[in-house]
């Protein structure tokens, strides 16, 4: 994704899927954090910010996408460069950190 650093928009992970006993469960019950870093760094406990859920209907049930809103004003503001999307989702027992992928701001 793209955006301008003078722009608020949300960078979203899409179809963000949970299973128990091989089953799929909604994930919204859970927190949901975003991390924005450079390449090659790992995310550490101060880099994560908020994020929430929105539910969308697909075809074969609700979809789930994690999003952050982005830009002045928003949950981060990010300068100019190349990041790293991360999400974690607190969960329990597991709390996953997933990569997303790259957000570049112009």
């Amino acid at each position: 994704m793209i955006i301008q650093s003078s722009s608020l928009a949300y960078v979203a992970a899409n179809n963000v899927q949970g299973k128990v006993s091989g089953a799929y469960v909604d994930p919204t019950t859970d927190t949901v954090k975003f991390a924005f870093l450079p390449d090659d760094v790992q995310p550490t406990p101060s880099d994560w910010v908020a994020g929430s859920w929105e539910t969308e209907v697909g075809l074969s049930g609700p979809v789930y996408n994690a999003i952050c809103l982005v830009g002045p004003g928003g949950t981060i503001t990010l300068s100019p460069g190349t990041y790293r999307t991360y999400i974690q989702v607190i969960d329990n027992p597991e709390i996953p950190v997933l990569f997303v992928d790259l957000l570049q701001v112009n």
